[in-house]
């Protein structure tokens, strides 16, 4: 347990870990929420994925700028007015929603809000974590971060599960609202270096090319992401199309929903609890390739199931897997760059974790009107499955570049100039 938690001896860490506990929650139930309230306004599966891609989309297309702002200002201060921003958002949205006056162009709009909001608030807040630990308990932190992610998201789907069946969505989305005042009151007590980064010379287009340089200059990174990308655009969308499979496959309705959805959560969160407990990075490289195989297979499992348990079953082993890759994925990346760069590098990670996911959730919207939505979901946990195997046999010629640019950075961030790494450090390497 000590190990599992070496995180939370940071003070600022257990503020900004409390705060965003609550808000998550918040956050899930809106989610289930909203996905529920598109499909019982149109009924439409391509509506369902056209709300997704609004919600994503601006990620991949304004995240490089959210890194170089990261990398150039305040994180902290970046973080709090984001969050300060996506609570409005969802007060709208529970107003207009309990008002009786919601219409699909006011969710298209709003999804496109928190989208660009979530553009510039992901590479800050993943490199803004950064400050609050100490580096030996990054990769903890990291870890912990996955496990409050998928521990809301058991609790958030199941809560709006209940709520809907029962008062009606605009409840959950006003929940979601009031849950940001935690997280801004969590960020507001934390107090880090007041130190701005240095801005360096050019322009900030310059400095987005930087990023990519290094990203494409970086083969392990350059492949982690790939990899992600792919996953996201193929494996993520099943999710979209969980309130057709609950009502048409499983007829569930909004509680089967819930529980579909809150069973990825559990796996999720047994797996960044998993990665919690490790101390170093040995084998992270075999346990992303075995992740993203498991996903495939798993998907396809799922899509042929017609029992409503077996399903959770399922889904459970689907969360499981992809929560490791992402976290695994996440942990290494920001092993190997520079904090100068980590803002930048982080929003790419963003563009393949996140900007992915709309292009595939619009594609995975079209096929289901085509084939059907369990179909297009066995056809996204193939291209999955070869993936990870490509992966895995790509892996072999990526572990050395993968432990110098580890090295590197423990170097950079060693006590003293010169000094020797600690054995728990300099023996570190991806496998």
């Amino acid at each position: 347990m000590p190990a599992l938690l070496r995180a939370l001896r940071h003070r600022n860490y257990r503020l900004f870990m409390s705060g965003q506990l609550i808000s998550l929650i918040g956050t899930w139930m809106q989610t289930v929420a909203e996905s529920w309230l598109v499909y019982r306004l149109t009924g439409s599966a391509v509506l369902l994925g056209v709300v997704g891609f609004a919600n994503r989309i601006p990620v991949l297309l304004f995240s490089t700028v959210g890194g170089t702002l990261a990398d150039r200002y305040n994180r902290h201060h970046i973080v709090i007015a984001t969050q300060v921003a996506s609570m409005c958002l969802a007060g709208l949205l529970a107003f207009l929603t309990l008002s009786g006056t919601v219409q699909v162009w006011h969710l298209l709009a709003i999804a496109a809000g928190l989208g660009v909001v979530n553009a510039f608030d992901i590479p800050a807040r993943q490199s803004f974590v950064v400050q609050l630990v100490a580096r030996e308990d990054l990769q903890n932190a990291i870890a912990l971060n996955s496990s409050m992610f998928n521990g809301a998201r058991i609790v958030g789907p199941a809560i709006a599960g209940v709520l809907v069946a029962t008062v009606g969505e605009g409840w959950c989305f006003l929940g979601n609202a009031l849950s940001y005042v935690a997280v801004i009151i969590g960020l507001l007590a934390i107090r880090v270096s007041r130190t701005s980064p240095v801005k360096p010379p050019g322009s900030a287009l310059a400095h987005v090319a930087e990023g990519f340089r290094f990203v494409l200059g970086s083969r392990p990174i350059r492949a982690l992401l790939l990899l992600l990308g792919l996953v996201s655009l193929m494996g993520s969308p099943y999710a979209v199309l969980m309130p057709i499979i609950a009502d048409q496959t499983f007829d569930a309705g909004a509680r089967g929903l819930g529980i579909l959805m809150g069973a990825s959560g559990v796996g999720a969160f047994i797996g960044a609890l998993s990665l919690a407990r490790r101390t170093t990075l040995q084998g992270y490289g075999r346990s992303i390739a075995f992740a993203a195989t498991g996903l495939g297979v798993s998907l396809v499992a799922f899509s042929a199931a017609r029992n409503l348990w077996l399903a959770v079953a399922l889904l459970a082993l689907v969360g499981y897997a992809m929560m490791t890759q992402m976290a695994a994925s996440n942990t290494l990346i920001q092993s190997m760059v520079p904090d100068a760069l980590r803002g930048r590098v982080m929003a790419v990670y963003s563009m393949m974790f996140m900007g992915m996911a709309p292009v595939g959730a619009l594609m995975a919207g079209g096929l289901a009107d085509w084939l059907g939505a369990t179909p297009t979901v066995a056809l996204g946990g193939g291209f999955c499955l070869i993936a990870g195997l490509i992966f895995l046999y790509k892996l072999p010629g990526l572990r050395g570049d993968a432990r110098r640019l580890i090295l590197a950075q423990q170097a950079a961030t060693a006590p003293q100039a010169g000094a020797e790494l600690p054995p728990s450090l300099s023996n570190q390497a991806t496998s």
